[in-house]
Formats: C-alpha cells, structure tokens, sequence
C-alpha cells in the first residue's frame, strides 16, 4: 500500500500563471520570464506544450479572469488533466474591487460562472465537450460580512448562494471565489 506521502510526491500539479509564487512541487506554466514558470509560453495560444492527462491537478489561482477564452482555457485544463483529476480555480467575485481595479483583467465572474461545463448548464452544455463535476464552491466575503455570519450561509447550500447572487450581492459584496472541480469523460 501506498502511504499518503508516497502518493503526494507523485501527484503532478500544474500551476497555469504560476507568477513568482508558484505552488510547492508543481510544474509552473507562465508567459512571463521574470516568473518561477518551467515552461514559458502564451496561455492563450492552444495546445499548451504538454501532453494529454498528464496531471492529476491544474491550478489557476487568480490567472482565469486574465485570460481571451475561457472556455477554451478550461478545455485545455481539461484536456491536459487525467480522469477523475482536479481543476482548482480561484477568482474574484465581480463585486469585488479588486475585479475592476486591474486593467489587465478581462473576465468578472460569480459563484455560477462554471456551471456551464456541468450538469446544471442552463442548457449551455453542447458548446463545449470539456465536462467537470463541481466538488465545492467557497466564496469569502468582505470582513464584516464574515463577521455577521453571511458568509457561512452563502456557503451553506446552493439555494442560499443562489439567493445572495440574485438579490443580496451589490449589497453583501462578494471577495474571492475558490472552485473545485473534477474532470468527467
């Protein structure tokens, strides 16, 4: 039997816009060359130079709202994942500051803006063959939202998130996003 910290050095990580803090033991992908990156090239240029299912978890931390495609982008993920591996994401919430503070910033998504490669696709679902299975959903909210308690319900089911996303959001301003998501055939 395998023990877990045999299998953690086996587990290959992509860290997709790694920057300079790319992520302990993974394989840094970045365009720029003041970055950790092991491979440089344009994220937006597809395929990736890498093999297909060749890692067990891609990471996008802070990268998607940057990128031209996100479908695209998350196809590629998608592509270079191998079954059952897991896709990390984590963004701003778009009534976050810091979603329009940056220029270089191209995409300002909510807690629903990846149900389209799911089940729950709105009816959206034949655009794209790549297909995940979202394994959870946390959004932090500003300090004294957290305080107050809005964040453990937004948190608490899909029906309160839902509800804070329709009507509460422009008020109990959302922070970060982070997704985890399982790539299925």
């Amino acid at each position: 039997m395998v023990s877990s910290s045999e299998q953690d050095r086996h587990t290959r990580i992509l860290d997709v816009g790694c920057g300079i803090k790319k992520f302990p033991g993974s394989i840094g992908l970045d365009h720029n060359p003041r970055s950790k990156a092991d491979i440089l090239c344009e994220l937006d240029h597809f395929p990736w130079p890498l093999r297909d299912q060749l890692f067990d978890e891609v990471r996008l931390i802070h990268v998607i709202e940057h990128v031209a495609d996100v479908v695209r982008t998350l196809e590629e993920c998608h592509r270079v994942l191998r079954p059952g591996g897991v896709l990390i994401l984590e963004t701003p919430h778009y009534t976050d500051f810091s979603s329009f503070c940056d220029p270089t910033h191209r995409w300002h998504l909510n807690s629903f803006s990846f149900r389209y490669f799911g089940d729950d696709n709105a009816g959206y679902g034949y655009y794209s063959e790549a297909k995940f299975a979202e394994e959870s959903i946390e959004v932090k909210l500003l300090t004294l939202w957290r305080w107050m308690g809005f964040e453990w319900l937004v948190n608490h089911g899909k029906f309160f998130r839902k509800f804070w996303e329709h009507y509460l959001c422009f008020v109990v301003r959302g922070k970060v996003m982070r997704f985890r998501l399982r790539r299925v055939e």
